[in-house]
This record gives structure tokens, sequence and C-alpha cells, in this order.
């Protein structure tokens, strides 16, 4: 009888451990919103990975959940455009980080709004929303402190798949295209996606594993 009720805390023990495990390294949220559309809809869920950063930091291209500045009751989702120390300037539809125009396959459509050049501060990060023209981000004036990160989008629970990843390199790879594009079609964007407006977030749910992220 001992040793049935042993086997029995021995699996509720392992039962907790995999449980605390779980919620220190990997998160689910629920995307509510659309600033992130296409690349994230509305109702998507998705995996966080909660210990990526805590073995490198955040690079370009990275979609990343974090606590807001202007918000503690929700948490945002948003791209990584620059980081500290990088200066960030949008105009003319293209946004330019440290003068070099970066290439952006993931945007709904280009930015119709201008931001003057700025260096983005120590252990802070400048992310925009995907769905440029219609999202709540770094064009406002706000970066995020590295504190506030949370972790790193890594799967798509639903619809299943992995998420794409741009990093640094294939964006000002690709952006050696932009000078040879027409002007209209660098303001307007060269492709055409599906996409809705809006803004997005993620927001807590009411259980332990799943939360939603305003977009």
């Amino acid at each position: 009888m001992r040793a049935y009720f042993r086997q029995i805390m021995v699996v509720v023990l392992v039962a907790v451990g995999i449980f605390f495990l779980l919620q220190t390294t990997i998160q689910s949220f629920v995307v509510v919103g659309s600033s992130m559309m296409p690349s994230y809809e509305d109702g998507q869920r998705l995996l966080v990975n909660k210990v990526f950063y805590r073995f490198g930091e955040p690079e370009m291209g990275d979609v990343i959940v974090f606590h807001p500045p202007t918000s503690r009751r929700v948490d945002y989702i948003k791209r990584v455009i620059a980081g500290p120390g990088d200066t960030v300037e949008i105009k003319g539809g293209v946004v330019y980080v440290n003068d070099v125009a970066i290439s952006e396959p993931y945007i709904r459509a280009h930015p119709s709004y201008t931001v003057s050049q700025k260096r983005v501060p120590e252990n802070e990060y400048f992310v925009l929303g995907d769905n440029r023209n219609n999202s709540n981000d770094s064009h406002t004036g706000w970066t995020v402190e590295r504190e506030d990160i949370i972790g790193k989008v890594w799967i798509s629970i639903w619809p299943p798949g992995l998420t794409p990843d741009y990093n640094l390199e294939e964006q000002l790879a690709a952006a050696k295209l932009l000078p040879q594009l027409p002007q209209a079609e660098m303001n307007h964007g060269w492709s055409t996606v599906r996409a809705a407006m809006g803004n997005s977030c993620l927001l807590q749910l009411p259980h332990h594993f799943t939360h939603l992220i305003i977009s």
C-alpha cells in the first residue's frame, strides 16, 4: 500500500514539476486585434518562448510579446525594428535603420507617416506592428525596455505551423533592391496581402496557460 501511495506522490511531483517548468519556459497567447496583420491574425493562438532571450538579445525582425509602457493591464505583440544605440527614421514609406533602408516583406502596406531620425536608448527596443498604418507602436513615441520583454513568438498553435523568421542579414540584403523599385511601388508596397483594420494586443485569460495579446 505504501508503495502505491509512493508511486502516486512521484507522479504528482513530476506533474507539478512539469507544470512549473512549462510556466517558466513557454506560454500560450491568443492574438486580439489586427495590428500584426497579415503575419498574425485576430484569434490566432501562439506559443511564446520565454527563455530564448536569457541566452541572447532580441534582433531586428523578431516578433516579441512584452508589457507596453502605456499599460500594465495588457501585453502587446510587435516586431523588433531596431535595438539599443540604433538610429531609426521613417520617410517616404520606407524604414531606415542606421541610415540603411530595410526590406519588409511581412507588412501590409508601407507606413503613411513619418518619424524623424531618433536614436534608440540603451536597453530599449523600437517596435512596429506589421499593419503599419493601424498599430499603436514605437512610431507614436515610446520604446520597449529590455526587462519588459516576455519572450519571442515561436510557434503558431492554431492555425498550426512555425512562425516565419526575418533576421537582420536577410532584411538588409533584400533592401538592396529598394532603389530599383518605382517610387509609387515603394510608397504603396509591391505585394498585395489580405489584411484587416484596427489595433491588436494580448490580454490575460483566467487560466494559467493561455493569455490574450494585443496586436
